[in-house]
């Protein structure tokens, strides 16, 4: 019996870089269609959104110089090129899926709607929704927590290349320590760097809770969706 009936799943688009430290690593992207093939097999209804950073981050842009509301299209267009290369490997392997934007894009992808994300859904296809918010000042972050209160999702479950939030950077601070679970005014006031600030307070004020886990560990997402404590959650 699967944890969760409905998800939204947040990659990460540097995670795609995979080995190959930019672009997509087909290797890691093949991986992450047989991860969420693996749970959509058990009836979880999948949402899903992945960032651009792999290929061009907007914030990051405009520190050299790009117009920032340009520089934020690029990085939705980034997401538009990750949703479809997730596609077309989960296709590849006969998981049925669909790419929605938040931009008017036909015939990339659908125009995003939650009534149609959510019809998706229930006739049992993995969802891709791309272009962040559609808007420029927001991060994939903030996307993926207004994604998953508009579909309803019962959490979020944020892959990134750690295996929970640590009282630090476990990357830069090896006394670092881990958090199995964590509620979200604690993520605020230690200013963790779970989501962004936008991101998290949206999840509080809606109650979707949000657990984090390291996705490029294969196994992983079925191991979250079988309720195995691999990560953390963070939660009211």
């Amino acid at each position: 019996m699967a944890r969760f009936n409905r998800i939204l799943l947040k990659l990460s688009g540097e995670s795609l870089q995979g080995k190959q430290g930019h672009g997509i690593d087909p290797e890691r992207l093949n991986d992450y269609a047989r991860q969420v093939k693996e749970i959509h097999d058990l009836g979880v209804q999948i949402g899903i959104v992945i960032g651009g950073g792999n290929i061009f981050r907007g914030l990051q842009g405009a520190g050299k110089g790009f117009d920032r509301v340009k520089g934020d299209q690029m990085g939705m267009l980034a997401t538009v090129i990750n949703s479809l290369a997730l596609s077309s490997a989960l296709t590849a392997i006969g998981c049925k899926n669909r790419v929605l934007t938040a931009i008017r894009m036909e015939p990339i992808g659908e125009f995003y709607t939650k009534w149609r994300a959510i019809e998706a859904l229930e006739q049992g296809e993995v969802v891709i929704m791309s272009c962040g918010t559609g808007s420029p000042y927001f991060t994939t972050d903030t996307g993926s927590s207004l994604r998953g209160i508009e579909i309803e999702a019962d959490v979020m479950l944020k892959g990134t290349r750690v295996d929970g939030v640590y009282t630090a950077d476990p990357e830069k601070d090896p006394t670092a320590t881990k958090f199995d679970e964590i509620t979200y005014d604690e993520v605020l006031d230690r200013q963790l760097r779970v989501m962004d600030l936008s991101a998290t307070v949206m999840c509080r004020e809606n109650g979707l809770p949000i657990y984090v886990f390291n996705m490029d560990v294969v196994g992983n997402l079925r191991r979250v969706i079988d309720g195995e404590p691999i990560g953390t959650l963070v939660k009211a």
